[in-house]
């Protein structure tokens, strides 16, 4: 089956204990956290399904029964899901060794992702270019809630800003894989993003990188989590084709 056939494969990291969440997340895992009705991961597993990613493997630790009672098989949404279950926290990137039949290529993001990037058009170009690891990214903008101050070695003021912001270009948590970066992974010890971005970097392995000009929210921060409930009616007519 080619990788751009039907079926397409995706990788959802559930198994983060949803601190940033607290206290929605002491007793509810942050991937059952309700967005108008229904749970965060539940909206991702139908935006997959409506773009072609028919087999999905969720990454768990915590609270991995009550994940696993909840989303059972996926027949109910039209795919396969199946569990990888990490006995201990291995961070982001690590438990893909956990998973034993990954594709040549695949779809990597976390559980607390809302966004309408057009996820198989960017696995369509990561294939197509024959790349290891391409990252979405979409830009933010930081304020600076001060008046920033510019001095020299004599303590003289030589500049002054009122509420500055900067321009950032971040990583939205969603990732096309290559199977080879397995490679990379350090055998049962938590190797993270972070850790793997450092090893390319300094290795100069290629990292390709894709702009997304849409929406994009990393819900699993308590101020995207409020935006997105504040947006729900606009994301039910994106993720739900009977309902208007």
């Amino acid at each position: 089956m080619s990788d751009l056939g039907y079926g397409c494969r995706a990788v959802i990291l559930a198994g983060g204990k949803g601190t940033r969440l607290r206290p929605y997340t002491v007793v509810i895992p942050k991937p059952l956290v309700p967005l108008g009705d229904y749970p965060i991961v539940e909206l991702i597993i139908r935006r997959l399904a409506r773009q072609g990613f028919r087999r999905i493997t969720l990454a768990v630790n915590h609270h991995a029964n009550l994940i696993k009672a909840f989303f059972n098989d996926g027949s109910q949404w039209g795919v396969h899901i199946d569990y990888s279950l990490e006995l201990k926290p291995l961070s982001t990137i690590a438990p893909l060794r956990l998973i034993p039949d990954l594709p040549e290529n695949f779809l990597l993001m976390n559980g607390d992702v809302l966004t309408d990037l057009d996820l198989k058009r960017l696995y369509e170009a990561h294939v197509h270019d024959k790349r290891l690891f391409t990252i979405a990214a979409s830009e933010r903008r930081q304020l600076i809630d001060y008046g920033v101050l510019t001095t020299d070695s004599n303590k003289l003021l030589t500049g002054f800003s009122e509420k500055p912001h900067i321009d950032y270009l971040v990583s939205m948590g969603v990732y096309i894989v290559n199977r080879r970066v397995l490679e990379i992974i350090p055998p049962d010890t938590k190797f993270g993003f972070d850790d793997l971005m450092n090893f390319c970097l300094g290795n100069g392995t290629p990292i390709h990188v894709e702009r997304h000009p849409g929406y994009w929210l990393d819900i699993g921060r308590p101020d995207d989590y409020a935006q997105a409930v504040n947006d729900f009616e606009e994301l039910r007519r994106q993720y739900f084709d009977d309902e208007s």
